[in-house]
């Protein structure tokens, strides 16, 4: 896991093998999905009680995360994901981390029967 930096240079990334080893022991780990509901009718991870807020409405819905967490966003690649990250480090955020890949990358790492869209 690559640790964020305060002055918002570098996108703090997860792989996918390591979230689902994290997940899988219990870690504490609030997973924010920014993708479109369309979206996720084709493809998603495992439902792990992720928050569902599309990228356009994130910064109008940030009481729901709490920033003494540690948070995961995910999109389709990691582009729109990777975006949020650097608009919550610079809100004061130090431990949210981008889902290197988005679910294409899961499905690279972890789980090839998930659908490419």
């Amino acid at each position: 896991m690559t640790e964020p930096r305060s002055d918002g240079e570098e996108i703090p990334e997860i792989t996918p093998t390591e979230l689902n080893e994290r997940v899988g022991r219990g870690d504490p780990i609030a997973l924010v999905d920014v993708r479109e509901l369309h979206e996720r009718e084709i493809a998603d991870l495992p439902e792990w009680g992720q928050l569902r807020i599309p990228v356009g409405e994130l910064l109008g819905r940030l009481s729901e995360l709490d920033p003494e967490k540690s948070i995961v966003l995910y999109c389709r690649s990691g582009s729109r994901s990777g975006w949020a990250i650097r608009h919550l480090v610079a809100r004061g955020y130090s431990r949210v981390w981008n889902l290197k890949g988005g679910l294409l990358g899961w499905k690279a790492e972890v789980d090839p029967s998930i659908q490419a869209y």
